[in-house]
């Protein structure tokens, strides 16, 4: 089989050309694949750094000469009237190849391609403003045309990675029958990302690929769906946008993540607040229209931290250098500094307070960032404990932060908003010994920390829950809980700590790149030999998409779809093939309370009058007051447009529920700008679960 392996970036070869973590996985799947006896070929720009490459590799210029202009129809709205509605960027491109370990790297080089070569990615001020913004759209055009030109009618699968750096491709090559194409879904950006409608039809018909584009809907006007901005899940666009996973998922013969938990998240964004207002915009259809082309092709540790055997690490001599007491209980985080996609500032604030309580331990904390920490916050903590902490910014050599890691007995990765789909960090630090507590989030749980950790003998370390809101302080709370109890584990249950990081070491060390290229051509070989993915019941039944169930399968597999009912409460699909009786009622409200899903709640009550009354004692309002129970509530907000609404964006605001007792919050409805109607309420549960509720008033 020919692989064709195109990113934005491919220098995971040598650190020198090389600026984000996707370079670096893509070419090890390459070296692996072609360790795995397959062809394969890399299509990346040269960034510019053709000489240096020279220097160092044997590289050969090609006899490619592709001269054209490119064109770009500019959003108005992002461009106004310094440029034209459409310009016409010239470009000749040449090719230059380095055959490395099995590989075929083919190095682009033109005009645009080769701008910004120290950072490779066009800064985002840059949008509106200099049209080097368009760099990644030249390398989207430039590597279909090479393709094209290099392998003519030549049988290849082309496997393009994160969708906002290919979203022209799996179009340009839809009609072409030697061509197949895979998209890998890398991070978690927003799945109703967009870019501009015109600018994309301009360029498909350029490339000879006219495509029917869907039709347009306008944008939802809900104060849930702008509350989103929040979660960093969604943001709102003007019209003629069209989303570039729709243009991939539509298109792409296959849909490649990183992980179960990864996929997951993104078929269906469920316990997240953005579950419900996803269902009401284009991209849900888009995802349940191709959910059967999915698969999880999963990602790897670096084989230096997989490796069986390590060189010794002096604990007393890497914590001492560090003026940290070795004797301690050791807890590691190693991450860029981002606050919010981090946890950081929870972090800190749970760091903090087990600190002045009387913890004794020390806190090993990475937070990369070229230009420092300046937050007075954190720099605040790092001084007022400094015998007890370690804060690190600059970049080191690898073998300095896996001391780090091997010296520590847990490893702390708080992140937030699902945005870490498999993070490699935390795998590493558990592949030289430290047991994690970290965010129960989807695209983490293949670490194994979200089991009990006493109660599970494959239990890895400790789980906080899920989060999606900034300066979170149930997450300080529960990171705080957990650093005490791992601290007493350690001291008190020595055996059971030793388990758990038996379990860690283990757990980590399975996810190798050869298992990787295996799980990729698990699903590469069908597609290569003709077969393509179908629907299945089953994964309908997994999301409760029960409305695409075919009419046999109530009479075939009844026992599955009840089942999945239950799971869901979903009433009026259980009474498709179970009697609903009393006992059936009550199963089916308990299971969507659970989920605080009350509009089943509501379907499945019926005209019990037990159920009735519990659904509507939740919420009552008197003398300006709303008192909300809800026995499983962590949290209670209400979420309201912001009063002026200005220009632009409306935003929102958010007023935090007092909680009054177990599971009862209150507010003083004349307290927010709220004159009557339906008040939006956002909950979060004690699971971390995210759920919305409403109440009508006036």
């Amino acid at each position: 089989m020919h692989v064709i392996e195109t990113y934005f970036e491919c220098g995971g070869f040598d650190h020198r050309f090389l600026q984000g973590g996707i370079s670096v996985y893509l070419w090890n799947l390459s070296t692996s694949l072609a360790e795995a006896g397959h062809r394969v070929s890399v299509v990346t720009p040269a960034h510019g750094r053709l000489a240096e490459l020279r220097a160092s590799y044997d590289l050969e210029t090609l006899d490619h000469e592709d001269t054209y202009e490119l064109p770009l129809v500019l959003d108005p709205d992002i461009w106004g009237e310094r440029f034209p509605a459409e310009v016409s960027i010239p470009l000749t491109t040449t090719a230059h190849r380095l055959r490395l370990d099995g590989v075929d790297l083919y190095f682009l080089s033109n005009q645009l391609l080769d701008a910004l070569p120290d950072r490779f990615y066009p800064p985002y001020d840059s949008k509106g403003h200099d049209l080097v913004f368009f760099k990644s759209l030249a390398y989207q055009v430039d590597t279909i045309r090479f393709v094209r030109a290099r392998f003519g009618d030549e049988k290849a699968l082309v496997h393009a990675h994160e969708p906002y750096y290919h979203y022209l491709m799996p179009a340009a090559f839809r009609a072409d029958p030697s061509k197949l194409v895979v998209g890998t879904v890398q991070s978690n950006m927003p799945i109703t990302k967009k870019v501009y409608r015109p600018e994309v039809e301009r360029l498909l018909e350029f490339l000879d690929a006219p495509v029917a584009l869907p039709a347009e809907r306008p944008s939802s006007a809900s104060v849930r769906s702008a509350y989103q901005q929040r979660t960093h899940l969604h943001y709102e666009y003007g019209p003629g946008h069209i989303g570039v996973y729709d243009l991939v998922a539509d298109h792409a013969d296959l849909v490649d993540f990183l992980s179960p938990g990864h996929l997951e998240f993104y078929t269906d964004f469920a316990g997240t607040p953005f579950e419900e207002p996803f269902r009401e915009l284009p991209g849900y259809e888009t995802v349940r229209r191709n959910a059967h082309k999915s698969f999880v092709g999963g990602c790897a540790i670096g084989a230096r931290w997989t490796a069986p055997e390590r060189p010794a690490v002096d604990r007393p001599a890497v914590l001492g250098a560090l003026g940290l007491d070795p004797a301690l209980p050791t807890f590691f985080h190693n991450a860029r500094y981002a606050v919010n996609h981090k946890g950081q500032l929870e972090l800190f604030r749970a760091v903090d307070r087990v600190l002045t309580e009387g913890l004794a331990a020390n806190f090993v904390l990475r937070c990369l960032s070229d230009d420092g920490i300046g937050d007075p916050y954190i720099r605040e903590v790092v001084e007022r404990h400094k015998d007890r902490i370690h804060l690190e910014c600059e970049r080191v050599a690898e073998e300095r932060i896996m001391a780090y890691a091997a010296s520590s007995d847990f490893c702390l990765f708080p992140s937030k908003f699902e945005m870490d789909t498999f993070l490699i960090a935390q795998g590493e630090a558990m592949a030289v010994g430290a047991v994690p507590i970290a965010t129960a989030q989807l695209g983490m749980a293949h670490f194994g920390h979200v089991a009990d950790p006493l109660g599970t003998p494959g239990a890895t370390g400790f789980a906080v829950n899920r989060s999606f809101a900034e300066d979170d302080s149930l997450l300080a709370d529960a990171l705080a809980r957990r650093i005490q109890e791992a601290a007493a584990l350690l001291r008190e249950r020595p055996e059971e700590y030793a388990r758990l990081r038996a379990n860690s070491m283990a757990n980590a060390r399975q996810f190798t790149w050869a298992n990787t290229a295996r799980q990729h051509l698990d699903a590469f070989m069908p597609l290569w030999e003709g077969k393509r993915p179908a629907r299945d019941v089953r994964l309908l039944l997994k999301h409760g998409w029960f409305d695409l169930l075919p009419e046999e399968a109530y009479g075939t597999q009844a026992d599955a779809i009840a089942e999945a009912a239950v799971r869901f409460g979903d009433a009026d699909t259980y009474a498709r093939c179970r009697p609903l009786d009393a006992e059936a009622r009550r199963t089916l409200f308990d299971a969507a309370w659970a989920r605080a899903d009350f509009a089943r709640c509501a379907r499945a009550a019926g005209d019990d009058p037990g159920l009735r009354a519990r659904l509507d004692a939740r919420h009552s309002l008197a003398d300006g007051r709303l008192v909300y129970r809800l026995p499983h509530a962590a949290r209670v907000e209400a979420v309201l447009w912001a009063e002026p609404a200005g220009a632009g964006r409306r935003g929102t605001v958010v007023h935090r529920a007092v909680a009054t007792g177990p599971g009862e919050f209150t507010i003083g409805l004349h307290e927010l700008p709220y004159t009557g109607g339906e008040l939006n309420l956002l909950l979060t549960l004690t699971d971390g679960r995210s759920a919305w509720d409403v109440v009508r008033h006036g």
